[in-house]
């Protein structure tokens, strides 16, 4: 009932015949992509209800890329492994909170790659006003403060979380902030 091995590599070794698999296999990933980009850019297009984002972010940003940035405080000195745990708290914040209230920007911020940037701020100041800047433009905002168990001060704000949301919006908040 089932082709030997020997006939399949027969048909395989015929001239083209791999040429037209690898075709296929090319078309459909293409189709699949470009389906992908397609179904993004309608529904990126779709806005917000007025109550939940500023006017800037219902166009949904023009890239039709997402992103979610970790802002952390550089002058606490936090240790690595407190800044990771830090940086988590605020990523699983901003998570949540999008869940809530939009989750198909959620569905195109994960299909993007869920991209994160972890960035610094030289004070609480700076952490405050990027904060302010961002809700201004209706971005999701997570601001972390620390319990005071290990490394540094009770109730330090340590790591504002913004996104996911468009990264041209994200980007007109904390675009000047250099990679931690």
């Amino acid at each position: 009932i089932y082709p030997s091995p020997k006939s399949i590599m027969d048909y395989l070794s015929k001239p083209g015949v791999l040429s037209v698999i690898a075709g296929v296999a090319c078309g459909v990933c293409l189709g699949w992509g470009i389906r992908g980009r397609l179904l993004r850019q309608s529904k990126v297009g779709m806005t917000a209800p007025a109550d939940s984002l500023g006017s800037e972010a219902n166009i949904m940003g023009e890239s039709g890329e997402f992103k979610m940035v970790l802002i952390v405080r550089n002058d606490l000195k936090m240790g690595k492994g407190k800044v990771a745990a830090q940086c988590s708290h605020a990523a699983v914040s901003a998570y949540k909170q999008v869940q809530r209230r939009n989750p198909e920007l959620l569905k195109q911020w994960e299909y993007c790659g869920q991209p994160k940037v972890v960035l610094k701020a030289p004070d609480e100041e700076t952490l405050i006003q990027l904060l302010a800047d961002a809700k201004h433009l209706g971005l999701t905002v997570s601001l972390i403060q620390d319990a005071g168990r290990t490394q540094i001060a009770p109730g330090s704000q340590t790591v504002l979380g913004i996104g996911p949301g468009p990264a041209d919006v994200v980007d007109k908040v904390s675009g000047h902030l250099k990679l931690f």
